[in-house]
């Protein structure tokens, strides 16, 4: 299985506060890591440990963190060919701090460290070789189209297109969207299962095959032609649901391209992301959970 993502690379400073401080106050810090993240990281790590063989397509600085990076995810078994060392930039950080279950984030992300049409038309070979492209949406729209063009497997979309919606749509086989993705995406309110089983529906209308969308603090609904299922969280006491969504996408893709049906394949996709809910951080170890 053949797994190909696009999406960013990151150096992830997670900090664990036990309350956030107003103007001119402090805190001390309770917890502190300092690893390989990104959403285009974090879902080809967890993509790997659950059995793909995964090449990512993103951006680093030319700078000690970026080489850093880049050692990190050759060591998690993601193929490297295709992230880009790009010269004069310096590597994109993320502060998480976290305080009772809920992430603030603190970005430097240069505009370099995004992935561009050009560095999808090198990475061609690699995107028509594999069963599943994942696109994450943060990349700019033309970036996100050029990669579903060059796509010959299944494209899974992670997010809400920044433009181009219509035309990626159309494009994509799945869509996964946390509930104020799918606000944004339908116009409507995503309250309870009902409602975000009925936008999962106008979604499929639109192009993809399934769609999968959270319900906040409850399930993740999916909705496929000749069917939906609404599948509960698992119940971890949540830590942190910086990786829930990464976790998610990535389990959701290598059932879907075992051939496993959307209503299994979203079980899984919901254990994984229970998992990555229950620690600081994006990093989550997912191994064994496929089988």
């Amino acid at each position: 299985m053949r797994i190909a993502v696009i999406g960013q690379v990151a150096r992830d400073l997670v900090l664990v506060v036990p309350e956030v401080p107003g103007e001119g106050g402090s805190t001390t810090v309770s917890e502190r890591r300092e690893v390989l993240g990104g959403k285009g990281a974090n879902i080809a790590r967890d993509a790997v440990q659950l059995g793909a063989s995964v090449v990512l397509l993103g951006v680093v600085g030319d700078d000690r963190e970026g080489r850093l990076l880049v050692e990190a995810l050759a060591a998690d078994g993601v193929a490297t060919g295709a992230v880009a060392q790009r010269t004069g930039t310096r590597t994109a950080l993320v502060v998480d701090v976290v305080c009772e279950g809920r992430y603030r984030y603190l970005e430097d992300i240069p505009e370099a460290t995004l992935v561009t049409p050009a560095d999808v038309a090198a990475a061609s070979a690699e995107l028509a070789a594999a069963d599943a492209v994942v696109i994450q949406l943060q990349q700019p729209a033309g970036t996100a189209l050029a990669a579903a063009r060059a796509a010959t497997g299944l494209v899974v979309l992670d997010g809400v297109p920044g433009g181009e919606v219509d035309a990626l749509l159309a494009r994509a086989d799945v869509l996964r969207a946390d509930h104020t993705e799918a606000e944004q995406l339908t116009g409507r309110s995503i309250d309870g299962a009902r409602d975000a089983l009925a936008a999962g529906r106008e979604l499929l209308a639109r192009g993809p095959s399934v769609v999968a969308l959270e319900v906040p603090g409850e399930a993740n609904a999916l909705v496929w032609e000749g069917g939906s299922a609404v599948v509960p969280l698992t119940g971890e006491h949540v830590v942190d649901t910086t990786g829930g969504g990464d976790a998610f996408v990535a389990a959701l893709t290598v059932a879907l391209v075992r051939g496993d049906d959307p209503e299994e394949a979203g079980k899984l996709a919901t254990a994984a992301s229970g998992r990555a809910v229950d620690h600081p951080g994006g990093r989550t170890d997912l191994t064994g959970l496929a089988r």
